[in-house]
């Protein structure tokens, strides 16, 4: 359920109630960011679960690490299916002094592209929020929900 359908409602809940397929899709994410996995379909495979399982809450389903959280920005994006917008967002984290990390961006249906974001922002030269805001002002960029916030 959301409380407004233009913000996902994000949720801190302990793993002992999360259904199995949660801790596998993040046992499997663990695999491939590790290098114990090559491949979705093999990590899947290793953690126990289908990897159409693994695709299906891969984007939706993140460990809580508070203490390597500190200085990561996470933002899931809603873009205009266009040619080069992706590509001035990621010039926007560079320009801000951001050093992404991730990018995985979802096969782009009905005019919308949906993409996420993980970037070190320690030497971010602008206040995260003004980030947001630019980001949000940006040309094709529809939607910025800010998944994580740093510590000061």
């Amino acid at each position: 359920m959301r409380v407004n359908d233009n913000q996902p409602r994000l949720m801190l809940v302990d793993s002992a109630v999360l259904p199995d397929v949660f801790i596998k899709v993040v046992e499997a994410k663990e695999l491939l960011a590790s290098g114990k996995a090559a491949t979705a379909a093999e990590a899947a495979r290793i953690a126990g679960i289908s990897r159409s399982a693994f695709y299906k809450y891969k984007d939706a389903v993140y460990p809580y690490e508070s203490k390597n959280m500190g200085k990561i920005l996470t933002v899931h994006l809603e873009l205009q299916d266009q040619p080069g917008v992706l590509s001035g967002v990621l010039s926007a984290f560079a320009g801000a002094g951001a050093n992404i990390l991730t990018v995985n961006q979802n096969i782009p249906s009905d005019g919308k592209a949906f993409v996420s974001i993980s970037a070190r922002i320690d030497n971010l030269n602008i206040p995260a929020e003004e980030f947001i805001k630019r980001l949000l002002g940006a040309e094709g960029v529809v939607q910025v929900t800010r998944v994580t916030r740093e510590e000061n």
